[in-house]
């Protein structure tokens, strides 16, 4: 999975919108004007930071410590790095990323 997939993957979904509010190496993805992906362009391997319910996030850093880590730079609480290294299958990743999605969007 690189960044191409996940921006368009995103980008897909209603309402979202990208931008590069902290400049040119930090693609964000809005829902509403509120971020629910933020990808760090210049890491290796690809890194980005999703919005988790908090009681989820510490599940998923326990379970994959090697790859899902407390959101750099974030809300640790509420946010996880993940560290797109081969060791979660890019279901699982879109998953998370659907996930983010619903968080911030919220209900209408």
């Amino acid at each position: 999975m690189d960044v191409e997939e996940l921006r368009t993957y995103a980008l897909q979904k209603d309402d979202a919108e990208e931008a590069l509010p902290f400049g040119p190496d930090v693609w964000v993805c809005k829902v509403l004007g509120k971020m629910f992906i933020l990808v760090s362009l210049d890491t290796f391997p690809l890194q980005l930071n999703l919005k988790c319910d908090p009681a989820m996030a510490i599940e998923l850093r326990e379970r994959y410590p090697d790859c899902i880590l407390p959101g750099y730079h974030m809300n640790k609480k509420h946010w996880n790095t993940i560290l797109v290294n081969g060791m979660l299958a890019k279901k699982q990743i879109l998953q998370m990323i659907d996930d983010s999605y619903a968080l911030v969007r919220g209900k209408k």
